[in-house]
């Protein structure tokens, strides 16, 4: 099949939220090959401890992609021991620069509690507006959700499970298989 005729791989609602000093990540299940759905239980968030240090990470794009980007951004943990921005920004500049690396077609979402960053193949370290950031197929309807319930008195993890609720209601890539992951708080 030529890369012309291939229908794509769709999928993946990833988000962050960050509030009342805990930050959750969530992710959805679902990964699509054009307009079948491969698999409905995919887990696409995951926790790392470098050096006895949590930080949550949640990936879209290509697996295989993501876990190189995972494996690379935990040994630049493990050589700046708690400070994620620092690592962030190293594998960032690694991704942009490398010949390899440029080739990975994946996006994260990371947090250790402290900071919640999107890390990107463009060599973008961003911290997100509001403390939300989102990923994906779905991401700007979940994000758009959470949004608008961030000023409520509802805790993240409630935020996070509402938004991606909205986004799987909306979003054909996105289902309501959710894996959940804290920090802080």
């Amino acid at each position: 099949m030529s890369e012309k005729d291939f229908p794509g791989w769709h999928g993946t609602t990833i988000i962050g939220v960050r509030k009342g000093g805990e930050v959750v990540v969530a992710g959805d299940g679902q990964v699509s090959l054009g307009q079948t759905v491969i698999k409905g239980t995919a887990r696409k968030v995951r926790r790392l401890s470098p050096g006895g240090q949590d930080v949550v990470c949640g990936f879209a794009g290509s697996t295989a992609d993501a876990f190189a980007l995972l494996e690379r951004l935990e040994a630049k943990l493990e050589a700046t021991p708690g400070q994620l921005a620092r690592a962030a920004v190293e594998l960032a500049k690694d991704w942009r620069t490398d010949k390899y690396l440029q080739k990975l077609e994946a996006m994260l979402i990371v947090t250790d509690g402290r900071e919640l960053l999107v890390i990107t193949g463009a060599g973008d370290v961003l911290e997100p507006e509001h403390g939300i950031a989102a990923i994906g197929s779905g991401g700007n309807f979940a994000l758009a959700a959470a949004r608008a319930l961030i000023d409520t008195d509802l805790p993240a993890e409630e935020i996070a499970r509402k938004a991606m609720a909205i986004a799987a209601d909306i979003c054909v890539y996105t289902n309501g298989n959710l894996t959940v992951e804290r920090i802080g708080g």
